[in-house]
């Protein structure tokens, strides 16, 4: 039974759905979305009763609690299922509002001015918690962004350096295109066509810390259509990376292949040692 099946006028049912919306409000969309169409029904039956039968036959207190009652549950049946339509739409703009007000605040962790781990583990270290809220807020694979972010700056050995030396944070190959107005900093890549890999330069964005930069990558995979099937796979990390290359993250042909061999590497697979379960 759909849970405001009648709970429209039962205000403990209300203060029910309330806490639930608290506690999983993904799961309680459809319901505040029923629960609002089932409103919108009952007060469009009253005002098309109270418009067309106006001849003083429904003028007692008994006979007008009744047809009360009666709106009330034409509503709810007709509420059910795909009901007239409004349920639908409404979820999904709630969910869209959701998903907004849960958007990554990995800024304000901004982490160290520098970030030149020496080792493996170092990088590690440094980027898990920034890692871990990509997944609370996405639900992506804590280590797929480890691996990814491990490819892209070879461990954070290689990140992009700006002309005067400074880290660019820029650990995910991304790239600074026209709408991007932030810093930019040029550098050598290679670009694959075909298959074929050729040495380009090409403008990447630059951050002020570690934490806008994986806001930003956050950003960029929540945001952008292309990455949707991507993070429907993000639990699991391997076909989080086959989705990645499918929607062209990068041109590299082994690009998800690459990502996998670094999931497999002992650093990760061995979570417990590497502090990363």
């Amino acid at each position: 039974m759909s849970a405001y099946s009648g709970i429209y006028t039962d205000i403990q049912g209300l203060a029910e759905l309330r806490t639930q919306a608290v506690r999983r409000p993904e799961s309680a969309l459809d319901q505040v979305a029923g629960q609002f169409e089932a409103l919108f029904t009952r007060m469009m039956l009253k005002m098309m009763r109270e418009s067309s039968l106006n001849s003083g036959l429904f003028e007692s207190s008994q006979s007008e609690q009744y047809m009360e009652m009666f709106d009330g549950q034409v509503a709810v049946e007709m509420s059910r299922g795909r009901g007239l339509g409004l349920k639908q739409i409404l979820t999904e703009q709630l969910g869209q509002l959701t998903r907004a007000s849960r958007r990554p605040d990995i800024a304000t962790m901004e982490g160290p001015s520098d970030f030149a781990p020496a080792s493996q583990q170092e990088f590690i270290t440094g980027l898990l918690p920034f890692a871990r809220q990509v997944e609370k807020e996405l639900g992506i694979s804590h280590k797929a962004v480890l691996a990814q972010a491990a490819l892209e700056s070879g461990w954070g050995r290689h990140t992009i350096r700006r002309p005067d030396g400074g880290n660019s944070f820029n650990l995910f190959g991304i790239k600074a295109g026209p709408s991007w107005t932030g810093d930019k900093v040029a550098q050598r890549t290679v670009e694959f066509e075909d298959g074929i890999g050729e040495r380009v330069t090409e403008k990447f964005r630059a951050y002020a810390s570690l934490g806008h930069a994986v806001r930003d990558y956050a950003s960029l995979i929540r945001d952008n259509p292309r990455y949707r099937t991507a993070i429907e796979h993000g639990k699991d990390p391997h076909a989080y990376a086959r989705e990645l290359q499918r929607s062209g993250y990068a041109t590299d042909p082994d690009y998800a292949k690459k990502i996998g061999e670094i999931l497999d590497s002992d650093i990760l697979r061995d979570g417990n040692r590497a502090g990363v379960m």
